[in-house]
């Protein structure tokens, strides 16, 4: 593919009109060959630093996997894949592969012969035993957020994947934290080393980090009370428990906070709903363990919470790492109880003294979401659903908000004070002679 058309669309779909240093400095490396291994923190753009030169060394469909993209989480991978989808624009086949995803979708996708496949590592194992995929011609192969999957006790099922890749002339590996130790399985070849870690310094900066204090153990009351007295933007919550996520969710819920939650514990739809309505809008206060620090692309998270302080210093840098992305600024939050010990790398700037005569909660949400029961398995597409909205409601344009469309459901943000009324006509219409069910994500 040609750079000038991927910097093209890098430009129209996502904005991005100039890389950034890091960007321009692995895609002026990677024209010299050679593996290589990137470090830089969250929030950088690793993804478009790397898809740009693999889609670049990608030659044209000729009906084998080229390249293989391995990432730890489903997140991060349904990331990744709208990233390349949006690049490749139809150029070459791009097919994702997780856990919770339909197995049977994923195998007709793979009989297609893709040339880009990007997976986690247990399910793209499963598939190239079970004889769905042949990786025995790929040559390019990226591990995304090495550190992780390492972390996360895939180093067996990465191996046994890289045995099968006989022809593997280069790598691409990423991560937010140095890489101590690179397993023998990798083969790698005096690689070029491009080291942006120390850049954390000036993301840093752009992060004020206040004390709250909680007279109490049970800080629940505390955060009611942060939640008033900081901005309506939003807000990440993390906590160390899936439980204490559900705790945490009802207590907010039962004061009159709008808030989602997020945790492995959830099935894969309601992880991906939890995600949509934050980034959309709908629901800016968010409720998470540490899974969410990583992988996911939320954007504009202007208050980071920590509810439970983090066990070690990574932790607390991914967390911090889902605000100040690229340019922005970000305010953290840090409580702690009357008992607690304060961990020796969480750096304070000042202490924050809560106004406890505030009674206003948070911002109630502009947007609401409509769920559609369909999506790009059905041969819907985010156009079909503008039309059938613009056409069938009062609605205009610009009043209807991001569409996240997945294999078999839609997700689409219109405007709060008009939803009730927008579902009341669309639900009994068909959508391209298709009777839908069409609800009101609550």
């Amino acid at each position: 593919m040609k750079e000038s058309e991927i910097l093209r669309r890098l430009s129209d779909r996502f904005g991005i009109s100039r890389l950034n240093e890091m960007q321009e400095t692995v895609n002026k490396r990677s024209r010299e060959g050679g593996d290589m291994v990137l470090l830089s923190p969250t929030g950088t753009g690793k993804t478009v630093a790397y898809l740009l030169p693999v889609l670049q060394a990608l030659k044209g469909e000729n009906g084998t996997v080229q390249c293989v993209v391995i990432a730890p989480s489903r997140e991060l991978v349904q990331q990744i894949d709208g990233v390349a989808r949006a690049l490749a624009a139809g150029e070459i086949k791009v097919t994702c592969c997780y856990g919770g995803h339909n197995v049977a979708d994923e195998k007709n996708s793979l009989s297609s012969k893709p040339t880009l496949v990007i997976s986690t590592p247990g399910r793209l194992l499963d598939h190239i035993n079970r004889g769905h995929v042949d990786v025995s011609m790929v040559r390019l192969l990226v591990l995304d957020e090495f550190d992780k999957s390492l972390e996360l006790g895939f180093l067996d099922e990465m191996g046994r994947i890289v045995k099968r890749m006989p022809r593997l002339s280069r790598r691409f590996l990423t991560s937010a934290t140095t890489i101590r130790q690179m397993p023998d399985f990798l083969r790698l070849s005096n690689p070029v080393v491009l080291d942006f870690l120390v850049e954390k310094r000036h993301v840093d900066s752009r992060m004020k980090v206040w004390r709250v204090a909680s007279p109490d153990k049970d800080k629940l009351e505390t955060l009611l009370l942060l939640l008033k007295n900081i901005s309506s933007t939003r807000t990440m919550i993390f906590v160390n428990y899936r439980e204490s996520v559900e705790r945490v969710a009802d207590f907010l819920h039962r004061n009159g906070v709008p808030v989602g939650i997020y945790h492995g514990g959830l099935e894969q739809i309601d992880r991906e709903k939890a995600v949509a309505l934050f980034n959309n809008g709908t629901c800016r206060v968010l409720v998470t363990t540490d899974l969410a620090s990583r992988g996911l692309d939320i954007a504009d998270v202007g208050n980071i919470i920590h509810y439970h302080l983090p066990d070690k210093a990574e932790v607390y840098t991914h967390r911090n790492g889902r605000t100040a992305r690229v340019d922005a600024t970000g305010e953290i939050y840090v409580i702690t109880g009357p008992e607690e010990t304060f961990p020796d790398f969480i750096r304070i700037d000042e202490d924050m003294r809560l106004d406890k005569r505030i009674s206003a909660l948070p911002t109630v949400p502009a947007m609401a979401s409509l769920y559609f029961s369909a999506g790009k398995k059905e041969k819907i597409s985010r156009g079909d659903i503008v039309g059938f909205l613009l056409k069938n409601t009062d609605l205009v344009a610009d009043e209807v908000g991001s569409i996240d469309l997945h294999d078999h459901y839609a997700i689409v943000a219109i405007p709060a004070a008009k939803a009730d009324a927008v579902l009341r006509v669309v639900s009994a219409l068909k959508i391209k002679n298709k009777k839908l069910k069409i609800t009101l994500i609550k």
